[in-house]
Parts: C-alpha cells; structure tokens; sequence
C-alpha cells in the first residue's frame, strides 16, 4: 500500500451516460433512439429490460445533484442523447425542451461547484440517422459536426471538458461486429474498420470545428475515451505471448489512439495483420484499408486531435497468440490473440471483470510510454455486483482503493501526468444488454418502487473520503 496524496489541483468525479439514467425516452419530443427501438424488441435484452424510465433522471435533476453533492465530487460526467436534442438527429429538428434540460443540469451542477464533463456520444444514435446507414455512412461526419457545433454553441460558454466518442471500440465491434448492440449488425470482417474509419475522421471533425470557432473563446479540451483492458502475457518468459499481449493492446486502443496521438494513421501491426490475412483469403486488397486507407490530407487532419487522453478502464487480461483458421473473417482473427483470467483474481458481478488492479498502473505507465506522456483523465472505473442487495458493499470500496492506489503510484513513482479520476457510476442503472441485473453504482436505485428511490452504499462513503483526503494521506 502506498500512502501519499494526489497533485493539489487534481479532480474527482462520477460517470454515467444519458439512455442510462435518464428515462423519459419520448417525453417532450424527445425522437427514439438505436437503443429505445433494440431495448423493445423481446429477447435482445436480459429479462427484457429497457432504458424507458431508467433512472428518471430526466425528472430528478436536483436530486441527483444532491447525491453528487453528498459525494464531494468535483466533477460529473455525463452524455447529451443526441434524439433529445435533435430528435431527427439533425439540426432542422431542435428540441427546446431537450435543451432546457441540459441547461438546467448543468447550470444546476455549476450552483454547487461541481465542473460538467460532458460526451458528445454515449453510443445512443437517433434512429432516424441510423435509417439512413448509421455510422457506416460518411454522411454522418457531417451530421454529428453539426451536432456537436449545436452543443458547443449552446453549452460551451459553461462546458470545458469534451468527449466525442464513448469508446469507439465498443461502437465499432459491438454494434457492427458481433451485434450484441444496436444497430444489431453482424459483420466482424469488415463493418467494424469501416465503422471505425468514419468515426476517426467525424472526431477530427469535430475537434477542427472546436478548435476554429470555439477555442479562443471558450477555452476548454476536448478529446475521445477508448476503453482498454491491460493485456499481460499469460506466459511473461514466451516472447509470444509478449507480443500478443501488445497486438491485443494495439488492435484494442492503437485502432484509434495511433491515429490521434502518433501519425495520423492505424498501428503497423495492425495494417500487417489484416493485410496478411486478406491475402491468405484470396481478397483482391486489404479489409483495413478497404475504407479505404487514410489520404495524406487526412493523416494530417487527424494526428494530434487531443487535448488529453481519456481512459476508461476496469479490468487486465492474461493473453497469448493464437491462429485462427484463414478462413474466418473477423476482427478476432484478425488480431490472433486469445485471453483469459488468473483463477486467483476476485470477481464481479460481470463475467468479463475481474479485480487486478496492478495492471491499471502498468496501463497508465504504457500510456505515458506510448504516447509521449500526454495528459490523462481516467473517465470511467469501477465493478459491479448482482444478486441480492447489499448496501455494505465491501468489495466496491476494496476496488476503488485499490485501483486508486495504484493510480497514485502511477503518478509519484512513474510520472505519470493524470490529471483526474472519475468513477463508473454514481447509481445503479440499466447496463446495456444486461438490463438491470448488474449493478456499478455508489447509490442503489430501488427500480420496484415507483418513486425509484436512491440509498447511499458503503462504498461512497468510502470515496468521499478519499475525495476529501485527496488521496491516502500517511496516518
């Protein structure tokens, strides 16, 4: 253990994302969203849960914030629903009600001295933009710049921090890959690298537009949040299980942050890989570059469209290489690495967390590495649980000290310039395709009652007081 205390201006927050919590998914015009039609439809959801009513935080903006208070956070992140604002998901549709709403949180969040944070995109596209190609059709460059320059009017007199893309991976591979996720397409050899293509040149969009109209003006940052698993190798004395431990990190976050923070263009690993296995399966040119590749014009429009690195990260993988069969066309094969869990690593409430929190400092170390020690802000970090209620939550506050901690040794002992640490997740919400079953947050939702009451566990006791501390002070 490793007593100390963060840089004095350091920040602390919470997390969440709009189709989570908020509920009200058509009052007052709100248009429907990729996640409100999938949530609908019987069987794609465990117990068939849907975000409908959430956690309400459409109607509960001052009660939240009372819990935010009650932490002593000093930040909170949370997403605009693109639908709320724009229910056709263009700027000919603008719902004023959606935009008062916002107005109301955040100038509700600034009355209590706790800084918005706030992501462009949490993954919930309008339908009506899906309809015609979603993120598989460049038009959406155009339309979610516009989105975004809405925003940055609207909200950046007030707004300093920006996030564009929630980790782009999961858009990429969940949605358009294994289709675990709306919009449900199963396409794993292809659609994710074309997915991610668009995504790449929309963020750059964007941070241009940031960058010439509202910079000077506003002066805030703006970036994107990759989610990344530390990899280590399974076996650290086989050469390759080392290297499959770096394909597994490369293909992972060097997908997007390569571009962003180095050249402009995709890993090298990554363009040999699948260029190689295109190949090996008779296609006339490469699946990656199919896109097709980056033009010179657009490596230079990409490279550097950061301010910080954001970082969503919960749990480390053991990995090793593992050959695929040529003729299995899929981002998996693609990167030839298997992973798994050391069996002594506590547990969660989600099959794929697992507590080892040693690698989260090794990650941010890889980071600085990496990528030239840019500026960091963990922007989601957590665990969940599932089963009965209990409100003495042991295991959360052992994981967040924990992780914290080695946060902290990344910063005195490694050098490492973070900057904030935002936890996943003020409340229990609806996760995803697990519905409500498991459950991350620091306050209990009770989603029988109607009133959908909030209870404190004890693990936001427990950071609050490291809030408080700034750290683990030496007793």
């Amino acid at each position: 253990y490793f007593y100390g205390t963060f840089p004095e201006d350091f920040t602390w927050g919470v997390s969440s994302s709009a189709y989570q919590v908020e509920g009200g998914w058509d009052a007052d015009g709100k248009g429907p969203s990729i996640w409100d039609n999938f949530t609908h439809v019987p069987g794609n959801i465990k117990n068939n849960d849907t975000g409908d009513t959430a956690c309400d935080s459409y109607n509960k903006v001052e009660e939240d914030i009372y819990l935010l208070r009650a932490l002593g956070v000093k930040n909170y992140r949370f997403s605009l629903s693109w639908s709320r604002i724009f229910p056709s998901g263009r700027n000919d549709s603008i719902n004023s009600h959606g935009v008062v709403y916002y107005n109301r949180l955040i100038n509700g969040l600034l009355a209590n001295n706790i800084t918005p944070f706030v992501t462009l995109y949490h993954w919930d596209l309008p339908q009506a933009l899906q309809d015609v190609g979603g993120w598989e059709s460049s038009v959406l460059i155009d339309l979610f710049d516009s989105f975004a320059d809405f925003c940055f009017q609207t909200f950046g007199d007030r707004v300093k921090f920006w996030v564009t893309f929630n980790e782009p991976q999961v858009i990429a591979w969940a949605g358009y890959g294994s289709g675990e996720f709306p919009p449900n397409v199963k396409d794993p050899g292809s659609a994710p690298y074309r997915v991610a293509h668009i995504l790449l040149k929309a963020h750059a969009r964007v941070y241009h537009t940031y960058d010439r109209k509202y910079r000077a003006s506003q002066g805030g940052v703006i970036a994107l949040c990759p989610n990344i698993d530390w990899a280590e190798p399974k076996t650290p004395s086989d050469p390759r299980d080392v290297e499959a431990a770096d394909r597994y990190l490369q293909f992972l976050v060097g997908w997007f942050a390569h571009p962003i923070f180095k050249n402009g263009d995709y890993p090298e690993v990554m363009k040999w890989k699948v260029g190689n296995r295109s190949e090996l399966q008779n296609l006339p040119s490469s699946r990656l570059p199919v896109l097709p590749e980056f033009t010179e014009s657009e490596k230079q429009r990409i490279k550097g469209t950061y301010d910080y690195f954001g970082l969503n990260h919960y749990t480390t993988v053991l990995t090793y290489n593992l050959n695929y069969p040529v003729g299995v066309l899929s981002y998996d094969s693609d990167r030839g690495v298997a992973s798994v869990a050391d069996r002594s690593w506590l547990g969660s409430g989600s099959l794929w967390l697992k507590v080892a929190p040693f690698g989260f400092r090794k990650l941010l170390k890889w980071i600085k590495e990496e990528y030239n020690n840019p500026p960091i802000f963990v922007t989601e970090n957590g665990i969940s649980e599932r089963g009965d209620l209990d409100l003495n939550d042991t295991w959360r506050t052992h994981y967040h000290r924990s992780y914290i901690n080695q946060a902290l040794k990344a910063v005195v002992l490694d050098g490492v310039d973070l900057r904030g640490y935002t936890a996943w997740t003020l409340m229990d919400n609806f996760e995803w395709a697990v519905g409500f079953e498991e459950r991350f947050g620091f306050y209990n939702v009770n989603f029988t009652d109607p009133s959908l009451p909030r209870s404190p566990k004890a693990s936001a006791r427990a950071y609050s007081q490291i809030i408080s501390c700034n750290g683990f002070p030496d007793p």
